[in-house]
């Protein structure tokens, strides 16, 4: 098996693509800043204090839950197919939640002259779309390797 080439740590394209990706970000940075950076600043402050003090413990709890859950019926090995497509799926809420809810469909509207009323419909396609992926994933892989406890539990 082939390792795929990467570039040289250090090398004039290494450097140049970081360069890039700084200029890009200051660039949206100072875009974002300009026209009212308290509010950003608040924002930013906001969110990690309540990622840290509410989320974190919420979703925390409720990976806890799906382990014990799973560990009752004995199917543990499940638990990934759950939770990568659960965790891709809050994150896709988390990030588009102003526009998935409509809270600011009329700044939307106004910035974009687009509707906001697909977000929600988006979202919840992508959502079924990964965990029908997952589920696909988790037959696939039961197949593979035989059907699971049912084929080794003849007698």
């Amino acid at each position: 098996m082939r390792r795929p080439k990467l570039i040289p740590v250090g090398s004039p394209l290494q450097i140049l693509l970081l360069a890039c990706s700084f200029a890009l970000a200051g660039y949206a940075g100072v875009r974002l800043l300009e026209d009212d950076w308290f509010e950003v600043a608040l924002w930013f402050v906001g969110a990690a204090i309540v990622h840290d003090l509410v989320l974190v413990p919420l979703y925390g709890a409720a990976d806890q839950a799906l382990l014990r859950g799973s560990e009752a019926v004995d199917r543990r090995s499940r638990v990934p197919y759950v939770r990568v497509p659960a965790a891709l799926s809050l994150l896709l809420l988390l990030v588009w939640f102003p526009l998935i809810t409509g809270r600011v469909a009329d700044r939307y509207a106004r910035g974009t002259g687009m509707s906001t009323d697909v977000f929600l419909a988006r979202w919840l396609l992508i959502t079924a779309a990964l965990f029908g992926g997952s589920a696909v994933l988790l037959g696939l892989s039961r197949w593979r390797s035989g059907g699971g406890p049912r084929a080794s539990s003849s007698s």
